[in-house]
This record gives structure tokens, C-alpha cells and sequence, in this order.
């Protein structure tokens, strides 16, 4: 984008809208930047609970006509997450907001808690992170998000939104055919509620941020039996644990 009269150009973002159906019904409206939308679609799918696997991925055809996705999974899964607790509502905040508090009960719960990682490490991990963001580091207007053994940088994504960008890591894992268990999430912004419980659903072991989590994220954590690192990467990190 060309800066007034002709001058040095300007850093934006892009950002679209796109749509999904499931099952024949409207689902969700991301506002988005338009790469890895197969990932993110399928992400927020398993996220959301209609994908436990790639092989509840029936079919998933894209628009031709405007950026949106028409999505089929078992009758049966679609069936269990519409008649949950969980519903999405109207609300102002950042991401699809939904009532989580009153099904804490029902976020998967882990048999162990898990390790916490070396937090040194987890420094670096971040700052690799941090360089491999191309748009990360030339406009400081969008976030990332990665999956970590630990050790290297197994996924990473980058979106205008926080909750997109973990929705195309995850997603990733699924199309792959990849597990996402006892992995550790790496996220450039708050750990929201959202966000926790997302991770809780595909059975995150640690998730991390240069940032904090919410006090609706620590709950959900502790319900969940995984751990949240906050202040990461500067200054000394905050460690909660179930």
C-alpha cells in the first residue's frame, strides 16, 4: 500500500472475511488473513469438537464465488457439539466467543500434569519463532503461533487474529494426520479463555506467551490439567499449574 503522494509505502495487514458452513449451516465468520485457510478451517473444526481426526473430515469444498467453505462431518459429532453446553454466543471481545465456564466439566481432562519445560528454552523457542515470522517482523501488526516438542518448531502460523493463527497450527497437525497431544503452544498474544480451551481440547501439555493468560484461561487450565507460562520471554516468566 502506497504511503500519501507517492511516499514510503505503508505496513497493513490484510484482513478478509471468511465463512463456514457445516453440515449445511452457517457455523462461524472469521476475520482473517487469507493464507492456510484449509488449515484454519479444519483447526477451528476440531477445536470447535466436529473433528476428533482427519477421518471425520468427510468433505471440504471451498467457494468459488467469495472466500468461504462448505464443511460435512458424521451426523453424529455434529449432533453432540450443537446440543452441548458450549454455545456460541454474540459478544464483543476478541475471537468466536462462547460460554465456556458452564461446561468446564466437560474439557478433556489430562491423566498427568505435564512437565514444565525448560524455560530458558522456551526464551529461545519463542525467538526462533519471533524470526521465522516474515510479516511478524516487518509490520508488528499480527500474530503467531507455533507447536513444539520442546526442542524444535514443529508448526507455526502466522494471522491477524491470535485464535486463527492457533486454529492453522492445529489444523495443520489434523490434515497431516499428525497428533497435537502433550505438544507446547506457543502464542504471541493473551491466552484468552478461547484459547485455553481450545488447547485443553486437543490435549496441549504447556501453552506459553510472551503476554498473560486470563483469569477464565487459568480455569480452564486447572480443569484441564495443562499448564500456562506467561511473561515468557522477558522478565521472569509466571508459571500456572493445575
Amino acid at each position: 500500500m502506497a504511503g500519501p503522494d507517492g511516499a514510503t509505502p505503508l505496513d497493513a495487514v490484510d484482513e478478509v472475511p471468511v465463512w463456514l458452513e457445516v453440515n449445511g449451516q452457517p457455523a462461524v465468520t472469521w476475520m482473517c488473513t487469507p493464507d492456510q485457510l484449509d488449515a484454519l478451517v479444519v483447526g477451528w473444526c476440531y477445536g470447535e469438537g466436529y473433528l476428533e481426526s482427519r477421518d471425520d473430515l468427510l468433505s471440504m469444498r471451498p467457494c468459488a464465488r467469495e472466500l468461504g467453505f462448505w464443511v460435512t462431518v458424521p451426523e453424529t459429532r455434529y449432533a453432540t457439539v450443537e446440543g452441548e453446553e458450549r454455545r456460541r454466543v454474540l459478544a464483543s471481545g476478541c475471537g468466536a466467543v462462547t460460554t465456556i465456564l458452564g461446561a468446564l466439566h466437560k474439557v478433556p481432562r489430562r491423566s498427568a500434569t505435564p512437565t514444565i519445560p525448560d524455560l530458558a528454552q522456551t526464551r529461545a523457542l519463542f525467538k526462533a519463532l519471533f524470526a521465522r515470522g516474515e510479516r511478524y517482523q516487518s509490520t508488528g501488526g499480527i500474530h503467531a503461533a507455533a507447536l513444539t516438542d520442546g526442542v524444535d518448531l514443529l508448526n507455526h502460523a502466522e494471522d491477524i487474529g491470535r485464535h486463527n493463527a492457533v486454529d492453522k497450527v492445529m489444523g495443520q497437525r489434523i490434515l497431516a494426520r499428525e497428533g497435537t497431544a502433550d505438544l507446547i503452544l506457543l502464542v504471541t498474544g493473551r491466552i484468552s479463555g478461547e484459547l485455553a480451551y481450545k488447547a485443553a481440547r486437543a490435549r496441549i501439555g504447556v501453552v506459553a506467551t510472551p503476554s498473560v493468560p486470563s483469569t477464565v484461561a487459568v480455569e480452564i487450565a486447572r480443569a484441564a490439567g495443562m499448564v500456562l507460562i506467561g511473561r515468557a520471554v522477558s522478565g521472569t516468566p509466571q508459571v500456572w499449574t493445575p
